[in-house]
């Protein structure tokens, strides 16, 4: 190419995503074909600008940048070189408005692979070598949704790695996800409690992965709730895929779950069942009785604050309900917490209970690995019966003439296939070596050999664990006699450690008048 021109040039390149920025020679390969046009034509590189975003967006970094120097240098009349036209855009109205915007900030546009001219001839071959690259864009898209799709069927996850996993090559071609430690635990452990009603809401969950510091947080230092939803919600936590959008059932994944399918289904079902109350924000850690202990007047849960006196701040649980004959009647926190933990001192079951306890579970746990044949037999009865119940209702789908009707069917169908995959999974676990009984019941055992334990020495969360593992109902205060009898719950029932009809009383010393003083709700001592 011979020399034709004088010019002062700046060199325009794009790739589509940072990837191919970082990874490949994309930009170098741009850049050096327009270096080498310019030498022909006898322009000046003065500058380079690169862009690592889609074709389909207007918005560029790099693009506008280019913009501002142009119009900066508008006197020099600066030649724009891109390597192809499909560089530029690839959308046909992007590509004449970033051609106007190049034009009108003073600077002409060439290409090596394209002539620029205002003829009709010129035009309309334009027009054509944008349609083609908008229709290359799109149909590179639709090509590579289809293959994800594809590997999605076949029981591959496709998309961003979800917290606590991350992707790792596979032998067999491509990548899949792994466990991400120690993120991948502590997601388990919350799905776990979640499932099992350790953490009561969607609210808890979320506190809860916000008191682990290896989870990783927003830039404001929290977990959002979106992130507490999404972790209930995934089924790649259970080591299945799906997708609606691309008409991918429920599927086997090529990963193994932090959690069971089967755990994962009882989640779905506390979720979409009856809603439970969201977690107060303003309960504290100062108050760990606060929802549970309720006024034995009218039975409402009481509230708590500090209170300020002459030299200092002292705790109280108080009744707040209107109508109420105590209204604004308040007890010292270290009298109403006191008989709970003196209630826990006596809820520690007798040496020879406690071994009968034991030897019964141990029994059970021991019959339970027997009958694992029984076990399997049973499950492979269930899948058949759920087998006949999807053959028959899709006899009727194929007999129906009623949209809704068939509607209705195809929901029946689907909540069997997933009942089927829970039941295979379950034939799979069934032979499998158990944790040992030692294993999986030391903590609670210790836990029922001594509640108080846990109570004294224990954080905020694990004293809210005790207060609902040991009451069936709210502590109610007699404002006479004091704490009455609780209702325990099923295990210490079970190991004979109910007294009856026995009052625990509080000392009456030092309790308060029914005057309020100067009450600061929830907030910290005075030092």
């Amino acid at each position: 190419m011979t020399r034709k021109t004088n010019h002062k040039a700046v060199i325009y390149c794009r790739v589509s995503t940072k990837r191919q920025a970082k990874e490949g020679n994309g930009l170098t390969s741009q850049e050096t074909r327009c270096r080498e046009y310019a030498h022909g034509r006898g322009h000046e590189v003065i500058e380079v600008f690169n862009d690592d975003v889609s074709g389909k967006l207007a918005s560029r970094p790099g693009f506008d940048a280019m913009l501002r120097f142009i119009r900066k240098n508008r006197k020099a009349e600066i030649v724009v070189i891109i390597d192809d036209v499909s560089r530029m855009a690839r959308d046909v109205r992007n590509h004449f408005d970033l051609k106007e915007m190049i034009y009108a900030a003073g600077a002409s546009l060439e290409s090596p692979s394209w002539e620029f001219g205002t003829d009709p001839d010129s035009i309309f071959h334009e027009n054509l070598m944008a349609s083609l690259a908008q229709h290359q864009r799109q149909k590179n898209g639709l090509q590579a949704k289809e293959r994800m799709r594809a590997r999605m069927l076949g029981g591959y996850y496709v998309h961003s790695a979800p917290l606590g996993f991350r992707y790792e090559k596979h032998p067999n071609g491509g990548s899949t996800l792994v466990r991400d430690e120690p993120v991948a635990s502590v997601i388990a452990e919350a799905l776990e409690s979640y499932a099992c009603g350790r953490l009561g809401s969607k609210a808890e969950v979320k506190r809860f992965l916000e008191t682990h510091p290896q989870f990783p947080r927003t830039r404001h230092g929290h977990v959002t709730n979106e992130q507490a939803n999404r972790i209930l919600t995934y089924c790649v936590y259970a080591g299945y895929v799906e997708s609606e959008c691309w008409g991918v059932s429920l599927r086997k994944g090529y990963h193994d779950g932090l959690i069971s399918l089967e755990t994962f289904q009882r989640i779905q079902e506390r979720l979409n069942g009856k809603p439970f109350a969201p977690v107060r924000s303003d309960i504290h850690a100062d108050f760990p009785l606060r929802g549970v202990i309720a006024c034995g007047d009218c039975s409402h849960p009481m509230t708590a604050n500090w209170t300020k006196g002459r030299t200092a701040s002292y705790p109280y649980y108080v009744c707040r309900h209107r109508g109420c004959e105590r209204f604004g009647k308040s007890v010292k926190r270290e009298i109403v917490e006191g008989a709970y933990e003196g209630l826990l001192t006596q809820l520690v079951p007798s040496k020879e209970m406690f071994d009968a306890f034991s030897t019964v579970f141990r029994k059970r746990w021991d019959e339970g690995g027997r009958k694992t044949k029984e076990r399997r037999a049973a499950i492979k009865l269930e899948m058949a019966a759920a087998e006949k119940a999807i053959s028959q209702l899709v006899e009727r789908v194929m007999a129906s003439q009623s949209q809704t009707v068939i509607s209705r069917y195809e929901e029946e169908i689907e909540k069997l296939e997933r009942k089927k995959l829970v039941l295979t999974e379950k034939t799979a676990k069934c032979g499998t070596a158990l944790p040992g009984y030692d294993e999986s019941f030391r903590t609670a055992f210790e836990f029922l050999a001594n509640p108080c334990e846990l109570w004294k020495n224990g954080t905020y969360e694990d004293k809210r664990i005790v207060l609902k593992l040991t009451l069936d109902a709210n502590l109610e205060y007699d404002w006479n006699q004091g704490v009455r009898t609780p209702v325990l719950s099923l295990p210490f029932k079970a190991l004979g450690v109910s007294r009856g009809d026995e009052m625990v009383l509080a000392d009456r010393v030092g309790f308060e008048p029914t005057v309020s003083l100067h009450p600061r709700r929830f907030s910290r001592p005075v030092p």
